[in-house]
């Protein structure tokens, strides 16, 4: 009697869909590779289900034996195909195997030669400014050091006249190989030509102003604008004025970070601006007007008489401007006036009777710490009293 074959369900060992694509059928196998692989799950059980499943993968991935399969045959039913699927390395190639655990493969696919030319980086200098500058703006030529393009083989690399040949190592590849046994299998793997450091070609003769990079330092003037209303610590961006790549590559960018000096009279909080005023106690007392310096100039502060210590006048508009903003209320922000009330600390003895003579017009003479509180009897004299006893 002879021996009989029952199709196997490919699609259900990798537990697709008859109509998944090619990504999701690799998408499957890689999930239960990672799974079911000996060195990851050593159960007997797990082997020969992993087996299966580089079988189907084999199968379902090769569009001819696919068709068979979707036809109801099974191209693994001959005695050669299901000897060859026993072992799952030699079923599909070492390639597959890695693809399933990194994502690539890794016979022999090189990335190739890279380039000789690279982006350059970008570059940093600082530049200090008063409030004043800050806030009005400023155009200033800067000196920087940076790598600009080699005049001289203009970023080639090469003496003139020459130019660069192929690597006789890798052949222009920019790898090389080598070949290992492991559990595996053969695992090729690739590094960087030692000889052309992976670029594929070699320069034989240097160009000996910049020696071969494409690129020397040099010192340069750049002109930069800087917008009113700048703080400490901002940048302001120079596009392609940084440092020339290696090969003659595309330039990176210049950055002005702006460091802004202390200011004598104000202090300053975003776009607004902080600063005190030291009133005498007499002009808090009767009222005064003071000349108040500010950005735009002097201007008038109107003390009202009483005026308290720690009292805050607002200035609308006589701030800082705000960055990329208009309008003179809007645009700035505002001047924040802190009023400290000065009390003398040295008087002489006209100074001193005047001021009694003023104390006891008012009947203040003798204050009476506790007026606020002498009807309920918990003033400071009676809270001091009750302390003692």
């Amino acid at each position: 009697m002879g021996n009989t074959h029952v199709a196997r369900d490919y699609y259900a060992i990798l537990g697709v869909s008859r109509d998944a694509g090619p990504d999701e059928i690799k998408r499957a196998y890689r999930r239960l590779a990672r799974e079911l692989h000996p060195d990851v799950n050593p159960d007997p059980d797990a082997q020969e289900r992993f087996r299966e499943v580089n079988t189907a993968y084999e199968v379902l991935s090769d569009p001819e034996k696919r068709r068979i399969v979707d036809l109801g045959g099974d191209p693994m039913a001959s005695g050669a195909a299901s000897a060859g699927a026993q072992d799952p390395f030699s079923a599909f190639g070492f390639g597959d195997i890695m693809d399933a655990f990194f994502g690539t493969t890794g016979a022999g696919r090189g990335r190739g030669p890279r380039s000789r030319v690279q982006p350059g980086a970008d570059a940093l200098i600082r530049l200090r400014l008063t409030l004043e500058e800050c806030a009005s703006g400023v155009t200033r030529d800067l000196q920087v050091d940076t790598a600009v393009l080699c005049s001289e083989c203009t970023g080639s690399g090469c003496a003139p006249g020459t130019s660069t040949i192929t690597c006789d190592i890798c052949h222009g590849s920019g790898e090389v190989q080598s070949v290992q046994r492991s559990f595996l299998g053969q695992v090729v793997t690739s590094r960087p030509c030692p000889k052309c450091r992976g670029f594929g070609e070699v320069i034989e003769e240097p160009c000996r102003k910049c020696a071969g990079d494409g690129r020397v330092r040099q010192r340069r003037t750049v002109t930069v604008r800087i917008p009113a209303g700048v703080a400490d610590g901002m940048r302001v961006r120079l596009a392609g004025q940084g440092e020339v790549g290696a090969g003659g590559g595309p330039a990176g960018d210049l950055y002005v970070e702006v460091e802004e000096e202390p200011h004598e009279l104000f202090t300053r909080d975003g776009a607004d601006l902080h600063c005190t005023v030291a009133l005498p106690m007499t002009a808090a007392a009767l009222g005064a007007t003071l000349p108040l310096p500010t950005l735009d100039g002097v201007e008038e502060l109107h003390v009202e008489p009483g005026t308290q210590h720690g009292t805050v006048r607002t200035l609308r508009g006589k701030g800082m401007p705000r960055l990329r903003s208009s309008g003179r209320i809007d645009g700035y922000g505002d001047l924040v006036v802190h009023i400290e009330v000065v009390v003398p600390t040295k008087l002489d003895a006209k100074q001193t009777e005047l001021l009694r003579q003023l104390a006891a017009l008012r009947g203040e003479d003798q204050p009476n710490l506790a007026a606020d509180s002498s009807r309920n009897g918990h003033g400071l004299f009676s809270r001091l009293r009750g302390f003692g006893r």
